[in-house]
């Protein structure tokens, strides 16, 4: 049963002593599990503290002039692999086998060593395994911020998948910059992650092509592809998007058409910009280019100041939805009617813009989706995944391009448009 101590403590010299002790032999003994203990005893308050966890099991036997206090500290060590075994009566193999899916072990067995294991509160020992070429049950995920709508999103469907697949992800944040990128990609592999899901900042940085390809775990791209690599990627059309986008600002009759961006640099945005760019000069159009944007006062000030030429631009075409919003502001501050004298039709919906008034249209891109395909992509390729894993990478890139879609709100000068059944209601008062 262990050590027993007994305190003892008296009123009169306000002391208390400590001393082994057998274990009492009153059968009222009542036991508590505390991890501090302050009690009052004859009038002299004990704290006991006789291990750095301090849980014990304590009987107070009380007295008119002195009382007593018994206790034992209970073992602090994790119960062990062993301990499993033996509460479950098979061997530690089979219990290792439960532990990592129960393969080759009988129904009845499974059942009873879990018992065990949940009895014993028993917790396998993660670095241990990672140490015997287990996996870690963590998936790295490498975006360039959480703040965004459309990243916040990804995340919280790869986490979905993940926990699926009974894996933890984590994720790092790198401001689309270069180096935190590297930064972050080499912490998650010392944590040894078993796949990682990333955006690149620079889909055609060779520092990173070269790190990723030094990498031996599953690798899958999002939003952006890592160019010249054999990296699969899940990623949105962007090209059509803004083709798409473009062409119905067009459609409105409007003829001089701003494309207000910045990130340049990024390949979502050079893919947008060089739709509106081929769309633009197939119409006949002038281009009007700025890539200015970093954050509102930047946009308002390049807004203001095409607003107070010559030949404003009829319409706004943003290729971000923190451009987007950065424009709308920006054109309410100034006074300058949407749509009345300038339209507006930003790319990535946002929860705030069918709320707005004028309500914002936008390119909406499958987020969710992309998310889900991403992660099953990485999970496809893991050991012990449904699909058999592939032998390293294959020698073409694999590359999921997924549609985008177009949804007219009132800024871009469409009507909103009335539910079919509503529409047939008013069809007999309309006059011909």
């Amino acid at each position: 049963m262990g050590q027993w101590y007994r305190f003892h403590a008296s009123p009169k010299t306000k002391r208390a002593r400590l001393s082994l002790s057998r274990q009492p032999t009153r059968a009222a003994l009542s036991n508590l599990s505390v991890p501090r203990l302050a009690d009052r005893l004859c009038g002299t308050r004990l704290a006991l503290a006789l291990a750095p966890s301090a849980r014990c099991r304590i009987a107070r036997l009380p007295s008119n002039s002195s009382g007593s206090l018994w206790a034992m500290p209970r073992r602090t060590a994790p119960p062990t692999l062993s301990e499993v075994a033996r509460r479950a009566g098979v061997g530690t193999t089979t219990v290792s086998r439960v532990i990592n899916g129960g393969h080759r072990v009988s129904p009845e067995t499974l059942q009873r060593v879990r018992r065990a294991i949940d009895a014993l509160g028993y917790v396998p020992n993660q670095a241990a395994r990672i140490l015997k070429g287990y996996r870690t049950r963590t998936i790295g995920l490498v975006i360039p911020s959480i703040a965004d709508p459309f990243f916040s999103e990804c995340a919280e469907a790869i986490q979905a998948v993940a926990r699926a697949n009974d894996s933890l992800l984590i994720v790092t944040t790198t401001q689309n910059d270069p180096r935190t990128e590297i930064d972050n990609i080499n912490v998650l592999m010392h944590h040894q992650v078993d796949g990682l899901i990333l955006a690149p900042a620079n889909s055609h940085s060779v520092m990173l092509r070269q790190l990723l390809e030094s990498i031996h775990v599953p690798i899958v791209a999002i939003d952006r592809p890592v160019a010249h690599s054999c990296i699969p990627s899940i990623v949105a059309d962007n090209f059509r998007g803004a083709a798409m986008a473009t062409e119905h600002l067009i459609g409105h009759g409007y003829r001089r058409i701003l494309c207000l961006t910045g990130e340049s640099t990024l390949f979502t945005i050079r893919e947008r910009i060089r739709a509106y760019c081929i769309t633009m000069e197939k119409a006949g159009l002038e281009v009007l280019l700025d890539t200015s944007v970093k954050d509102y006062k930047s946009a308002e000030y390049a807004i203001e100041s095409l607003l107070s030429g010559a030949n404003p631009p009829g319409a706004i075409f943003t290729l971000k939805n923190s451009t987007t919003v950065y424009a709308f502001e920006a054109l309410q501050k100034l006074n300058v009617p949407i749509p009345g004298s300038v339209a507006l039709l930003g790319y990535d919906d946002f929860e705030l813009a069918s709320t707005v008034r004028p309500s914002i249209s936008v390119v909406e891109q499958p987020i969710e989706e992309i998310a889900r395909l991403a992660g099953e992509a990485l999970f496809d390729q893991l050991p012990g995944s449904e699909r058999p894993a592939r032998a390293g990478r294959p020698d073409k890139a694999l590359q999921i391009k997924l549609e985008t879609r177009l949804v007219p709100r009132a800024s871009c000068g469409c009507s909103p448009r009335l539910p079919e059944a509503a529409r047939d209601a008013l069809l007999p008062y309309i006059p011909d």
